[in-house]
């Protein structure tokens, strides 16, 4: 609905579709889309402009109760027409702003995101940053978990999961792909396509361009469909939309759709390689003839991310689970360097883009669990630190990590083993974050705080079954 981009096209819209629902979406601190409905006759031209009031005391990581009131402002460009619900129903992405002030609130992922791309052109450096996220997720058919005082578990299944190859399934048809052998045979062993196809032309109709989906390397229902690209916060308000769409069509079959890096133990988990180019009056900047053939500019922007990335890696890996996937061996990117060839290299350069308007890196340690407004954001800030202050990435890792020798193994820097280490190195390393008032120190404070309370620290309390194993008998 690329037309519709001011309050008056939306009402218009509304009127031509019959919508009987306006469905208002906004993005909590921590990552998950949260959303309330009104009437389609509550929305009006002024709507945009005053906006509509909630408690904002009880979304995560928000405003304290004796401030709770704040403002969702929706944004008439990112309307589209819910394909899920009974009645008709228009949804739109807001902003939240204070209702006292009126200014947009700092701990919105969104506004981070909107900063973020203001402050790129106010450098001068670009203009438009473009992102590229290749999001994978599992498809499941069960998955029952619990914790409490006397017992902890999680119990996961799948159709496909190659543990169920003796399982009486009346009949048991045998056509299960191997573990790390899911990309990508054809059917009857990927019994997904018809499914990801649905997936992908659902989101094609809301207005998300698709480039291709297919299974991934894990059993057990493990897939990907990519976007095509977008800038910063199109690609963020896009993502949100893709996990939307993602999970819904498969609980229309009865299955469950996960976007955890590491649900499966001993099999490949599931990134988010995070595609990035700088533009500027439509000319892609990071295309040039030095290595790969990127830019100057290019390699510094590397640089930067690399420089960063375990301070980047609290936003675009912000899980505790998402450090069981940045383990050597299933093609995790736990070398901070970057490489046109070695899979294992935190950023590599795409060698199949060989025009310039395909010129880009890939940064591939991000993963979809992270809230990508500040993921793309904090990306964002370390390419333009790394331009700025001209850091040099050295050389490229084209050899195989894994036949290196161990001095020169030990000279390359590794990602954060845990989302702890991350949010350690955030803490020491923001200050690049906090130029033209993007994130906030009470933003990053907040982020840090609420990581270590409700993830870090809460983890750290409960017995795990492994150690049981591990110790029961001793």
């Amino acid at each position: 609905m690329s037309n519709v981009n001011t309050p008056k096209h939306v009402l218009e819209l509304i009127t031509k579709e019959g919508v009987e629902v306006v469905d208002l979406r906004f993005m909590d601190f921590p990552g998950l889309w949260q959303h309330f409905s009104v009437p389609a006759r509550e929305i009006e031209e002024e709507t945009f402009e005053k906006g509509l009031g909630f408690d904002g005391s009880s979304i995560r990581g928000w405003q304290a109760i004796n401030e709770s009131d704040m403002l969702v402002k929706p944004v008439p460009d990112t309307a589209f027409i819910d394909p899920f619900f009974e009645a008709k129903t228009l949804v739109l992405i807001c902003n939240i702003c204070d209702p006292v002030t009126g200014k947009d609130y700092s701990r919105d992922p969104r506004n981070i995101a909107r900063k973020a791309e203001n402050y790129l052109k106010e450098t001068a450096l670009a203009d438009t940053a473009y992102f590229g996220p290749e999001a994978e997720f599992f498809i499941f058919d069960e998955i029952r978990f619990d914790q409490n005082e006397h017992e902890g578990y999680y119990h996961i299944d799948s159709i496909e999961g190659r543990w169920n190859s003796g399982r009486c399934e009346a009949p048991n048809l045998g056509y299960k792909p191997r573990y790390k052998e899911g990309y990508f045979p054809v059917p009857p062993t990927d019994s997904q396509q018809d499914i990801r196809s649905e997936m992908m032309l659902t989101l094609e109709r809301i207005g998300v361009p698709i480039e291709c989906q297919h299974h991934e390397v894990a059993t057990g229902g493990q897939a990907e469909i990519d976007m095509r690209f977008a800038p910063l916060v199109a690609m963020a308000d896009n993502l949100l939309k893709y996990k939307y769409i993602i999970k819904n069509v498969a609980k229309k079959h009865n299955k469950t759709v996960t976007f955890m890096p590491k649900p499966l133990f001993n099999d490949n988990g599931s990134g988010m390689h995070v595609h990035m180019s700088f533009w500027k009056e439509n000319k892609n900047l990071f295309a040039g003839d030095g290595y790969a053939g990127m830019s100057e500019t290019a390699m510094y922007a590397i640089g930067g991310i690399l420089k960063h990335a375990p301070a980047i890696l609290a936003f675009s890996n912000p899980t505790t689970n998402s450090y069981k996937r940045l383990v050597p061996g299933f093609e995790a990117p736990v070398n901070l360097a970057y490489s046109s060839r070695n899979r294992s290299a935190g950023v590599r350069i795409p060698m199949y883009s060989t025009s310039e308007k395909a010129k880009r890196f890939e940064f591939r340690c991000p993963d979809p669990s992270c809230n990508p407004y500040l993921a793309f954001s904090a990306m964002v800030m370390a390419a333009i630190d790394g331009i700025q202050n001209k850091l040099d990435p050295g050389d490229p890792l084209d050899k195989d990590i894994y036949d290196l020798p161990p001095e020169e193994l030990a000279s390359v820097a590794q990602t954060p083993g845990s989302l702890r280490e991350a949010l350690e190195a955030l803490e020491k390393d923001h200050e690049f974050l906090l130029k033209g008032d993007v994130f906030t120190s009470d933003v990053i404070e907040t982020w840090i705080e609420y990581k270590m309370i409700h993830e870090v620290q809460a983890l750290d309390l409960r017995p795990h079954p492994w150690e049981f194993a591990l110790y029961y008998d001793i």
